[in-house]
């Protein structure tokens, strides 16, 4: 029985078992080796996308400054339109008001010429003044030109 129990003798190698095992071998390499390849190419890609995405981001920032600007300069340009047009409108009356301003200023000439002439200075001789006269003639005076500033509308007297 010793000899009944003898060894099994070892099995040599074929080329069938040898293809079978480094044809198992083989997938799993490859495998690793894809693996490897796709992790690289998933790196090189969030990194790319990474680089995209901050370019863009540093981008669109770039244009939102530059829109900021823009709108800006667009508000000032509005407002400076409005107050160039205020300012016109503006100088249109100043100029009405002026040349009104002027007329009335002739008119009231024209009256107190009137008024002046109307005292008779000129008949007053000063080597015979009689204060009756005098005052007379003061009271004319002021009576006139009471009636003057009320046709202009002066409360006060000047």
């Amino acid at each position: 029985m010793a000899e009944a129990k003898k060894a099994a003798p070892k099995r040599k190698t074929t080329a069938k078992t040898a293809a079978k095992t480094t044809a198992k071998r083989k997938p799993v390499a490859r495998k690793a080796a894809n693996t490897a390849t796709k992790a690289r190419k998933t790196a090189a890609k969030k990194t790319a996308s990474l680089q995209g995405r901050v370019t863009e981001a540093s981008r669109n920032a770039f244009l939102a400054s530059l829109g900021f600007y823009g709108m800006a300069f667009d508000q000032v340009q509005g407002q400076i339109k409005t107050v160039e047009s205020e300012l016109a409108a503006r100088r249109k009356k100043a100029d009405k008001l002026y040349a009104d301003m002027v007329k009335r200023g002739q008119k009231v000439e024209k009256q107190a010429k009137t008024a002046i002439d109307d005292i008779d200075l000129p008949k007053l001789e000063v080597a015979a003044l009689d204060r009756a006269k005098l005052e007379a003639q003061l009271e004319k005076a002021r009576a006139r030109f009471a009636e003057l500033k009320g046709s202009v509308g002066f409360k006060a007297a000047a």
